[in-house]
Order: structure tokens, then sequence, then C-alpha cells
């Protein structure tokens, strides 16, 4: 596990937590703005000693097989695959910056944003002195966070550093800031959003901007992609699961072939270079959702799959009644 990733957990009890006492000495959270008073609370009332690593028993279990017809690539060897995944990230930059162009990863708010930020601050200082192309500096790289939600989660993150495993805090011991770096610069307005996707599309100048959301469906990220898909200098990074049906599957599936995805009714050739990284995701790989049943105290009468691909749904639950074969387990219905 990253050293942050656990915080996603957190994040989950906490709300929780301030939801149970909400019910019954507070009105519930109504704005984004009323985040920072949960996390208080619920750090109040011990939220922390409420986020078990697996659940000891359910009557039925509703899952997502979104994600199961794999493992995920990076999360075989714990620290190595981090590791690992670090390095591919920063491979990718340092082949997207050869042309000058802007390296777009659409990104979910809260978990996969922050980790991202987590690995960038260590590339940046890792290499601090050094060119990651001629003439193009890293200690000049900006990272643009584009996504008033994550950045507000972001601070979260922030506020919960007292849980941050050993590695993170040695970092902010040594003076470093991994989610609140000197070169990641955070928009908030829309028309700040505007004005920076008209200047990026101008200019052309080399910068990494993670946005809002992340299968392309819908978000700021929709802004950069009309802006940006159709010039070779630029590249798109996923990182994350892209579902049948959304545009970020259609341009994993159609980028590499010069095709073309529809966003908001019109038709965006693909000319920008598409690549893929796995093991972000805050969700279980296809392993971790089989072993979070079979180690159940008391195991569920039924576990429902509702969420997902139909084939990955039916090959997840063909491995689940194999290793829980007194579970009924129901998957996503075929087209």
């Amino acid at each position: 596990m990253s050293p942050i990733r656990s915080i996603t957990r957190l994040l989950g009890a906490l709300a929780l937590t301030f939801a149970l006492a909400a019910c019954e000495t507070a009105p519930p959270v109504q704005e984004m703005s009323d985040a920072r008073q949960a996390v208080r609370a619920a750090l109040a009332a011990g939220a922390e000693e409420r986020a078990p690593a697996e659940m000891a028993a359910a009557q039925q279990l509703i899952d997502e097989a979104q994600q199961q017809l794999q493992r995920h690539e990076y999360r075989q060897a714990g620290d190595t695959a981090i590791e690992a995944r670090q390095q591919a990230l920063e491979n990718v930059i340092r082949e997207a910056l050869r042309d000058r162009g802007t390296v777009l990863i659409p990104a979910f708010s809260i978990g996969r944003t922050q980790e991202l930020l987590y690995e960038l601050e260590d590339i940046l200082h890792c290499n601090r002195g050094t060119e990651a192309v001629g003439g193009l500096p890293w200690d000049d790289l900006e990272i643009v966070l584009d996504s008033p939600m994550a950045a507000t989660f972001t601070e979260l993150y922030r506020m919960l550093r007292p849980f941050w495993d050993d590695e993170a805090r040695a970092r902010v011991a040594s003076g470093r800031h991994p989610l609140d770096f000197d070169q990641l610069t955070t928009i908030d307005s829309h028309d700040d959003h505007l004005r920076a996707v008209q200047y990026l599309a101008k200019t052309g100048r080399p910068v990494v901007v993670l946005a809002a959301g992340g299968m392309c469906a819908g978000g700021r990220v929709v802004n950069y992609l009309k802006a940006m898909l159709a010039e070779p200098r630029n590249d798109i990074l996923f990182v994350g699961y892209q579902a049948q049906g959304t545009p970020g599957r259609d341009i994993q599936r159609y980028g590499p072939r010069g095709g073309y995805v529809e966003l908001d009714g019109e038709r965006c050739d693909i000319r920008a270079r598409i690549h893929t990284i796995s093991g972000y995701s805050a969700h279980a790989d296809q392993q971790g959702l089989i072993d979070f049943v079979r180690n159940m105290t008391d195991r569920p009468g039924r576990v429902r799959l509702i969420h997902g691909d139909p084939e990955a749904s039916e090959i997840l639950a063909g491995k689940l009644r194999d290793y829980v074969p007194q579970t009924e387990v129901a998957a996503l219905p075929q087209d």
C-alpha cells in the first residue's frame, strides 16, 4: 500500500462516524466547505479506530466488478511495485515532454489524485537540478491541479497528516511538502480554468495537468480534451479504469489508430499520444475482492455484483463461486 492510500479508507470511516454523530448532535453536511468540520468532528469521535481492514460479517454483500478482469499490474510486490509504477509515470512524462506539449491526466478527485501528487513530488525532488529533456529542467516543470473537489480533499489529506505512514512523515520532517509543493498550482474558479485551457492550447507550454473527471464523461477535463486532443505534441495519460461506453474508453481504443471521440456532442479527432498506467485505483483488484470475502469471519449468504462490465462481472462471479461455494453469487446480466 502506498504511504497515503490508507487515508482514503480513513476518510470513509471519518465520514461514516460524522454522519452517525450528526444524526444526534448536528445538522448533516450540506456543502464541500463543511468537509473540514466533518473531519475535525469525526477525529474527535475516534473515527481512526473504526476503519477495519476487513468486514467481520454481512448477510448480503454488494460489490463491484468494474476492474476485475485481471489483477492490477503494479499491485503485486508491495513497495517494489509502487516504485515500478512511479518509474513508469516518470518515463511517460519524460517521453511526453520531448514535444514540449501538455501532459493531461484525467483523474478522480479522491485517492487517485493524492497518490499522483505524492509521486509527482517525489519525481521532481529526486530529479532536482537535472533536465527532464534537453533544455527543460525538472525544476521548471509546473504541475496543475484543476479540480475544486480534488483540491478540497487534498487539503483534508494534509489535515490527516498524523495518520500518514513513516515514509510520508519522514518527507515532511525533512522539509518536503508531498501534497503542497512549490511547483504545484491549484485552479479553483471556472474562469481561471477556462483561461488555463486557452493559454495551454495557444502556447503549448510543457505542463502536467490533473483534471477531473476520471473517465472523461464530464468535469473540467472535457474542456482540456476538446482543446488538446487534435495536437500531436500533447499526451493523454490514463491512470484509472475506463468503463465501456465512456469517452475515456473510446480515447484509449481509437486514439492509437488516429480515430475520434465525441465530447459534448462534438467530434474530436485524436492526434495526441495515448498512454495508460495501471495500479492507481483506490478499488481492490480481483484477488483483493476475493480475499475480502474469503477472510470474513461469517461469510454472506449472497454476493451481488452491481457495477462494471458484464464480462468482468461474470469472471469475478465464477471465481467467487469456486472460492466460497456456500455463498450465492449474482453477476451482472449479459447484454
